[in-house]
């Protein structure tokens, strides 16, 4: 019996923005050990930028125009950027270790694949 693929209805549905969810409560869990007068540096701008990218996936997902949809997962691609390179910061000041900066780091790698998939698969389909 062949299964038909899950209709994608909401952006929760969106692979990229679970993998972005992730993304999120990682970065979460790790800030949550960085000391306390990085409150308005680092673990504010490291938590905004992971919520910036899920954000922007599901108002991405909302919009019905290629180049509307688009818009949102690049300035999404650009938050992920931004943690990047918040995260070899953390990594080089020794807030976070080279196992969580790894495992992090491949977290923000399978998201922005998984986000230019999203581009692409706009720009083939329009």
């Amino acid at each position: 019996m062949e299964t038909s693929p899950t209709k994608i209805t909401s952006f929760t549905d969106l692979i990229a923005w679970k993998e972005a969810h992730k993304l999120v409560l990682m970065i979460y869990e790790v800030t949550k050990n960085f000391p306390r007068d990085e409150v308005f540096g680092l673990i504010s701008q490291m938590r905004r930028c992971s919520v910036s990218i899920s954000s922007n996936i599901a108002e991405g997902f909302t919009r019905r125009g290629k180049n509307e949809k688009i818009q949102f997962y690049k300035i999404s691609q650009g938050s992920l950027t931004e943690l990047q390179n918040q995260l070899i910061i953390s990594k080089d000041i020794q807030y976070i270790d080279s196992d969580i900066f790894k495992n992090i780091t491949n977290q923000t790698i399978t998201v922005n694949k998984i986000i230019y998939g999203l581009i692409n698969g706009l720009n083939t389909k329009y």
